[in-house]
């Protein structure tokens, strides 16, 4: 968004209003953590089921590659300032390490075994310094002439140098740092505002975006047997390097390339098909974090006990999955769970800054993924006019 060119309302007078949240990225944003929670609760049927893993493939083709794109359009090139610097430590590094030191007590109490080691992210923990290595490069990024070229030439070449792997979640950083960049290019050229994509929604880009995805779905489905003997799940991690996924040729970037181009189609059909309206559960998609963070704690003891195996009907347990997934992200998105758990998932350890103001909360809190939100618990106050302020 640019300035109007307006005076501040300190300046004229007036009482500052907040600005209008758009519903649509709320709702993107949520959509999105659904598909994340789906992603992971049906990849145990993937197992025994082609339909369970044609959905699941389909969900990973761009569910992540979206969720960075979402990002990057709320994210800023300019040189951070010192509130935006302590941000990625209290929002990403700190609970980072949190949820690592209780991943390593969970698999030491049930599983007997653990391996603390902060340099290799557990489960879902790697978005998490994804989003940290993001904002770090961005303002690099943006110097260049060509950026996106470049962060796609830097995730295709990633992939063929096998010193880069899950160690600090550098190569799925690297592999999806184009989407990342994608969103922030969209925002810096103005090009949702400037197209009115949010303002309406054509019929053939809803049609448009029913086709892509029922075409995407069918190829998921028909081909599966060539999916998995390509090994397609492992791709579309973006995590290993081409040859240990079996890319030995040395035109395995083009696969990558074309899983880009594949992820950028479809985010585009799932951003047409979103409702750009309020509902119900449109406002979960400013506490994301929460759901991706506590999802896969309330997953591992299905996952893990072997229950999500070996079920049948697939009609029947897949829908099931379905509803479950979407009834967990809306659970953990509640003000109860947020309440419980914000010391974790939105810490302010004033004692680690030298300026424990940089800690302190603010007016508006920023999830990281980059919804402004009012900060929780709200604290009504009555303004008092100060006579002094008359002149």
């Amino acid at each position: 968004m640019t300035d109007s060119g307006n005076p501040p309302p300190a300046a004229t007078g007036q009482v500052a209003r907040p600005r209008r949240r758009v519903p649509f990225w709320d709702n993107a944003r949520f959509a999105c953590i659904v598909l994340v929670v789906l992603g992971h609760a049906v990849q145990r049927l993937t197992y025994d089921s082609d339909i369970a893993l044609g959905l699941y493939l389909l969900i990973y083709a761009f569910h992540m590659p979206a969720f960075a794109v979402i990002s990057g359009y709320f994210s800023k090139s300019d040189a951070p300032t010192r509130r935006q610097m302590a941000r990625i430590i209290t929002d990403i590094l700190v609970p980072y390490v949190i949820f690592e030191g209780l991943w390593t007590l969970l698999k030491w109490v049930v599983e007997g075994r653990a391996n603390p080691n902060l340099t290799e992210p557990s489960w879902t923990l790697w978005f998490l310094l994804a989003l940290g290595i993001f904002r770090l490069v961005l303002p690099y990024l943006a110097l260049l002439r060509w950026p996106l070229l470049w962060t796609v030439l830097i995730s295709i070449g990633a992939g063929y140098l096998p010193n880069i792997d899950s160690t600090f979640s550098l190569s799925r950083t690297l592999g999806l740092l184009p989407f990342f960049t994608l969103g922030w290019w969209l925002r810096e050229h103005d090009v949702v505002e400037r197209w009115g994509l949010l303002r309406q929604r054509p019929w053939w880009a809803l049609a448009g975006g029913i086709g892509i995805f029922a075409a995407a779905a069918w190829a998921a489905w028909f081909f599966v047997d060539d999916w998995r003997a390509m090994n397609l799940r492992e791709w579309l991690f973006y995590d290993d390097n081409y040859a240990a996924i079996g890319g030995t040729q040395w035109w395995a970037g083009g696969v990558r390339l074309a899983l880009m181009l594949v992820a950028v189609v479809l985010s585009t059909a799932f951003f047409a098909l979103l409702p750009r309206r309020t509902h119900f559960w449109t406002q979960f998609g400013q506490y994301t974090m929460y759901v991706y963070l506590l999802h896969s704690f309330v997953l591992y003891p299905f996952r893990e006990s072997g229950v999500l195996r070996d079920l049948d009907p697939t009609w029947l347990w897949l829908p099931l999955v379905v509803v479950a997934s979407v009834l967990i992200a809306l659970g953990l998105a509640t003000k109860p769970v947020r309440r419980v758990f914000r010391p974790l998932i939105e810490p302010r350890p004033g004692w680690l800054f030298a300026d424990r103001s940089l800690a302190a909360s603010e007016g508006r809190r920023n999830d990281p993924t980059g919804s402004r939100r009012p900060r929780e618990p709200a604290a009504p106050r009555r303004a008092h006019a100060d006579p002094r302020q008359n002149g």
